[in-house]
């Protein structure tokens, strides 16, 4: 599922501000974007990252600046500054736009100026940047703790509304049942105006045509899958395999008692339900 996480930090030494995206993956998929200078983190960071969301195809931007009396020597990397002035550059030539502005927006993209850190600067500024961090991925997940709450409460519905479509399937059951009864008596009534039934042959055509038609089966094997997916829901796991399962057995059990009922209102009854599945299954996408 998406999550979202914000922190910063400015406190007059330095500015710090760190951005957590997440979109739904089953593995865990980095894109990390950080300072030269702590290149050396991202695997801690990336520890980090699996240790607090666990999966998910995640996104992390992190910007630092010093903000004290610039002691700190400052490096810029011509061939990026470069070819940002060029492509500015290019870009106002196509519209006729001024480029006195140019070289000072080239100069203040990201990664042109590298303030170079000794490495035991380097170790104290990184204790500051992974409160920030773990502040951020703490926000995420909180973030997709929330989705999970409201997503968890549309399974809830959609479930209630395939149970109460199988209430309608057990009340309409006696009726298709009867009607059932009163088609077979009017064929064997045909029948007999051709001459003689073997009436013990036909009691059994009848029990086999009765018991092929039964959906007593279908009925109580849909409620129990209903049942083990809101246990599975309840979980403190990630289950999104296993929920994609039970849905593809719910949806096994709706088909057979639509084709079985062989019942206009039933069959229409299946449609509904059929319709809070595809919902189910559509959302189940969102999980991991």
């Amino acid at each position: 599922m998406t999550g979202f996480g914000h922190a910063r930090l400015e406190d007059g030494v330095r500015f710090i501000s760190i951005e957590v995206k997440t979109l739904n993956s089953k593995f865990v998929d980095s894109m990390i974007r950080l300072p030269k200078n702590f290149n050396s983190k991202e695997p801690e960071i990336k520890n980090l990252i699996t240790e607090k969301l666990e999966r998910g195809k995640i996104a992390l931007t992190i910007e630092y600046t010093r903000l004290d009396d610039g002691s700190q020597p400052v490096e810029f990397n011509e061939g990026l500054f470069l070819s940002y002035y060029r492509q500015l550059s290019h870009l106002a030539e196509k519209v006729e736009a001024n480029k006195e502005d140019i070289f000072r927006l080239a100069i203040g993209y990201p990664d042109v100026q590298i303030q170079k850190i000794d490495d035991e600067k380097l170790e104290e500024e990184w204790k500051e940047i992974s409160k920030v961090l773990m502040d951020a991925l703490h926000k995420c997940d909180e973030f997709r703790i929330n989705e999970g709450k409201d997503l968890m409460s549309k399974f809830f519905a959609y479930l209630e509304n395939i149970e109460s479509g199988l209430k309608e399937v057990e009340a309409h059951d006696p009726l298709r049942l009867e009607e059932l009864k009163i088609r077979l008596r009017k064929s064997l009534d045909d029948l007999k105006l051709n001459g003689e039934v073997d009436q013990n042959r036909f009691e059994q055509e009848l029990i086999y045509y009765i018991e092929k038609l039964d959906i007593s089966e279908e009925k109580v094997r849909l409620k129990s899958h209903i049942d083990h997916f809101r246990e599975v829901l309840d979980s403190k796991t990630s289950q999104g395999k296993k929920l994609n399962f039970i849905s593809q057995e719910i949806g096994r059990e709706i088909n057979t008692l639509g084709s079985k009922a062989n019942y206009a209102p039933i069959q229409k009854i299946v449609v509904g339900m059929k319709d809070e599945l595809e919902k189910i299954k559509e959302q189940i996408q969102n999980i991991v």
